[in-house]
């Protein structure tokens, strides 16, 4: 049988992009859960989901959103039960990949904390290792970034990876969590720009040149997707363990 990953929107404009085609090419069968449809992402508080058991897979990754997992209301509607699932996942031995609003909210569940970054990082950032042991997993190099919060490692994690401004990777038992986006491409982000078009959003407060950000993309693009080949293939064989003896 082959191993099963669910990758869990909790954005409806954050979909998995390039970890899609990542797990596919591995033989996982692949189920999305959309947490906040999109007639709802103007009040994502009043979405109502039922998370399934985490066991029911190999690997859950949770993946980004616009939103902050400290919001309080959100808490109450959605994120405490998935933070719930993830814990629940990690203590059963299930493989949680966390990605950006993702792997803060891992870990949030896994005890570490989650508030505003003192500088936003929007773009392709130097990701560099820590030197710590497993700090290998994620390859150094240019990662994307598109986050205004930012997690500390919850206690007893290893951190893996950081920029200047803020960790970007840490390890806790069959859990992964990663501030960047490994799953972007030229695809995704102009998916996002579309979304960000006016004055108000953080292309226009953070001055980005977004020619410059859609040619970086383009040159990036293929290496980035070639070192999350090595990331998640890493992530299976030494973090979440399970599937490989599965």
């Amino acid at each position: 049988m082959a191993p099963k990953v669910l990758f869990i929107y909790n954005d409806p404009k954050a979909p998995e992009g390039v970890l899609g085609q990542v797990f596919t090419e591995l033989g996982f069968d692949v189920d999305v859960l959309n947490v906040v449809p999109l007639e709802q992402a103007g009040d994502p508080a009043a979405a109502r989901v039922t998370f399934p058991a985490a066991t029911d897979y190999d690997v859950i990754v949770p993946l980004g959103s616009r939103w902050s997992v400290y919001d309080d209301a959100l808490r109450a509607a959605w994120v405490g039960a998935e933070m719930v699932m993830v814990r629940d996942a990690v203590s059963a031995g299930v493989g949680v990949l966390g990605v950006c609003f993702g792997g803060q909210l891992v870990a949030q569940a896994l005890g570490g904390t989650v508030g505003k970054a003192a500088v936003p990082e929007l773009g392709w950032y130097d990701v560099t290792e820590t030197g710590a042991a497993g700090s290998d997993l994620v390859m150094p190099g240019p990662w994307f970034e598109w986050h205004s919060d930012c997690f500390t490692p919850p206690p007893g994690a290893v951190e893996l990876a950081r920029t200047a401004h803020a960790s970007q990777a840490f390890v806790l038992g069959t859990a992964l969590g990663m501030q960047f986006h490994p799953e972007l491409d030229i695809i995704l982000l102009d998916q996002w720009l579309d979304d960000e078009k006016g004055p108000d959003g953080d292309v226009a407060r953070l001055g980005i040149d977004v020619p410059a950000l859609r040619a970086r993309t383009r040159r990036e693009q293929q290496d980035a997707a070639r070192r999350l080949r090595i990331l998640v293939s890493g992530f299976l064989d030494r973090v979440a363990r399970p599937v490989c003896q599965s």
